[in-house]
């Protein structure tokens, strides 16, 4: 039986396990798995097929589905994701700085919901230890599908700094990745969610460019940003990026916003995902497309847990689309459920396929 048979069975198994011990042990099992497998999938999968590709910031998706930044930090899990079907796969988010994180327990299941909160605080291993991973992974060939690095703030670091500190993630993982993103919007470092702001966004953008074009191929970058931004300054954010040579944005982060929730939230704090944030980032997302235009790409992210979540942000101005808390809800057969429904809609947001 493969992994997508037992999910079933599994299932029930791992949501009795506190949320975090359950995260820990599967990504523990898929990180010792591809220590040893490739994980690449024949040019005849289903996941392969040349109708599902899309063309985007000079790199070849083999299908528009991504995994998204969280679930593998240190990005020790890459052929696995790649076997599962995923078109292209983020880690992180990484720091500088090695950091523990927040203290425990910080993730928690809403299933009523369909939702996750994590205050998690970017617990990673740092960018050198990632840097000296990815350049393992590399000479092997791997992975097939594009990856990119998504970026944070050290917590240590002085809000004044933190162009500096991207930065010095960048020297250490641009030339290992194929897209790089600059993550200003998670709810669980202090003081970050206040660089979404014009200045900061170009400020740090423009330190990240100037080893950036040292590169003999210079990395596309994205912007990450939150639902919880008004309109216009996610727009004007937007655009202060774009202005600054990225190749486009991520919409959206987690929120912070818990209303009309099911689950008991009392003393509960952290980034929401999940069911309940489709309707705020897709709308967000299609705000954005509508006001810069067709040609920066858009990645489109929360809220997917069922196929039409997905086809919405394509319909919305989506290049790209992510998943994170559905996989962890749906299992891994959820990666060729979208990919199917995908191939079958008549979208008429989505780029012409490759």
């Amino acid at each position: 039986m493969t992994l997508p048979d037992l999910w079933p069975l599994l299932r029930p198994l791992a949501f009795r396990m506190a949320p975090e011990a359950a995260h820990d042990l599967a990504l523990g099992l898929l990180s010792r798995w591809s220590s040893t497998f490739s994980g690449r999938l024949a040019a005849t999968h289903f996941a392969r097929d040349p109708s599902l590709g899309v063309e985007a910031m000079g790199l070849r998706f083999p299908n528009p589905i991504g995994l998204a930044a969280g679930l593998d930090k240190n990005g020790t899990a890459i052929p696995a994701w790649q076997a599962m079907g995923f078109g292209f796969v983020e880690v992180g988010t990484v720091t500088a700085l090695a950091q523990p994180g927040n203290p425990k327990p910080r993730l928690f299941r809403l299933e009523r919901d369909g939702a996750l909160v994590n205050r998690m605080g970017f617990n990673n291993q740092g960018a050198e230890a990632m840097a000296q991973r990815l350049a393992r992974l590399r000479a092997r060939g791997l992975p097939e599908v594009p990856l990119g690095i998504n970026l944070g703030k050290s917590k240590v670091t002085p809000a004044e700094q933190a162009a500096e500190d991207y930065r010095r993630s960048f020297e250490q993982l641009g030339a290992l990745a194929d897209y790089i993103v600059v993550n200003v919007s998670s709810p669980n470092t202090p003081g970050l969610r206040d660089l979404q702001r014009v200045d900061e966004v170009t400020r740090i953008l423009d330190a990240i460019q100037t080893p950036n074009r040292r590169l003999a191929k210079p990395r596309p970058i994205l912007l990450k940003l939150a639902p919880d931004l008004a309109d216009d300054d996610a727009i004007s954010c937007a655009r202060a990026a774009l202005d600054a040579g990225a190749a486009g944005l991520i919409l959206t982060n987690t929120t912070i916003r818990f209303e009309g929730l099911r689950s008991a939230t009392e003393g509960l704090s952290g980034g929401l995902s999940g069911r309940p944030l489709l309707e705020r980032s897709t709308a967000l997302l299609a705000k954005v497309r509508n006001a810069i235009g067709p040609d920066p790409v858009l990645v489109g992210v929360g809220g997917v847990m069922e196929p039409e979540g997905a086809i919405a942000k394509l319909e919305a101005g989506a290049d790209l689309v992510q998943i994170y808390t559905g996989l962890i809800y749906q299992g891994p057969a959820f990666v060729p459920r979208l990919l199917e429904a995908i191939q079958q809609a008549p979208i008429g947001g989505r780029r012409d396929s490759a």
